[in-house]
């Protein structure tokens, strides 16, 4: 693979480990952070560090964000004096890595199309595990072209890709992985609570419902982490519980996902109950507390 001139824009638990990655891999990476204290890390590495957004695109041959939600990836991209957008070389590639809505993609692409400049919607499924293996899946949206040339660069963090459709589609896809996910985990979270509070050996039980054909592939996962109450953050309560109130949005009704509501609800209350930052899984104890 020809090395290329990247920059990462934001660093936080998955955009530092893409930035680490590429790194290693040998490309040229600047980075850029809102609290500049998360570069510094990477610099002893050997990327370079950015003020901004703008100065960090200038050389840029590929620009990859991976912010919090819609409104930090319109900072990142349009703040209309450091916005990379205005700062991003002709032939240069901008690639949009965060969860965010169908919408606000849709509109970052039109304003991408204005000024000339080839964009992917690129979100992903894995975590920071995923990211550290180089195993993330990629969820793509946009033109085949931009897909192309940009897969050589995303291999050195993920091994799958999949084109879904035009910009938007990537995104509704990553929602609803998203959302089947929260579903997953919050029903897991109340079966570890009926088996705690019937005194039954979860243990044992989770082994053996493992053995159908109920058991969803994540779930030993999931349960290990419950049962055994590790909630170091893979996917903080507060970045799924973000997810689905995007899925909400774009539902237009709660009426119309009645499931995800209840899920959207559980992770609402687990903030309320302090587990902001902790690992989605950490929601078992709205079940398993006395």
């Amino acid at each position: 693979m020809n090395m290329s001139t990247i920059t990462v824009l934001g660093l936080g638990a998955m955009g530092s480990r893409m930035a680490t990655r590429l790194l290693a891999a040998g490309h040229t990476v600047t980075v850029w952070n809102r609290t500049s204290q998360a570069a510094e890390a990477l610099v002893n590495q050997g990327a370079a560090a950015a003020a901004t957004p703008k100065s960090a695109v200038a050389d840029a041959e590929f620009v990859i964000s991976m912010v919090r939600d819609d409104a930090a990836s319109r900072g990142v991209w349009l703040d209309e004096h450091s916005g990379a957008l205005a700062g991003m070389a002709a032939n240069s590639v901008a690639i949009e890595s965060s969860t965010l809505t169908p919408g606000w993609v849709k509109t970052l692409g039109a304003n991408m199309q204005q000024q000339d400049i080839a964009f992917l919607e690129a979100p992903v499924s894995g975590s920071r595990m995923q990211v550290d293996s180089g195993q993330l899946a990629y969820l793509l949206g946009g033109d085949p072209l931009v897909v192309e040339r940009c897969v050589p660069v995303l291999k050195v963090m993920g091994s799958a890709f999949h084109h879904v459709g035009e910009l938007g589609e990537g995104t509704v896809a990553k929602l609803a992985t998203n959302a089947l996910m929260a579903v997953q985990v919050a029903g897991l979270a109340e079966i570890v609570g009926l088996l705690k509070r019937s005194s039954a050996d979860a243990h044992r039980v989770l082994a053996a419902m493992a053995g159908t054909s109920v058991w969803p592939a994540v779930a030993g996962y999931l349960s290990s982490s419950m049962l055994s109450e590790n909630f170091a953050p893979q996917f903080p309560v507060a970045l799924i519980e973000k997810d689905l109130g995007y899925v909400l949005q774009e539902m237009g009704s709660s009426q119309l996902a009645p499931t995800i509501d209840t899920a959207h609800g559980a992770f609402l209350r687990a903030i309320d109950e302090g587990l902001a930052e902790s690992n989605m899984t950490s929601v078992v104890r709205l079940y398993t507390r006395p």
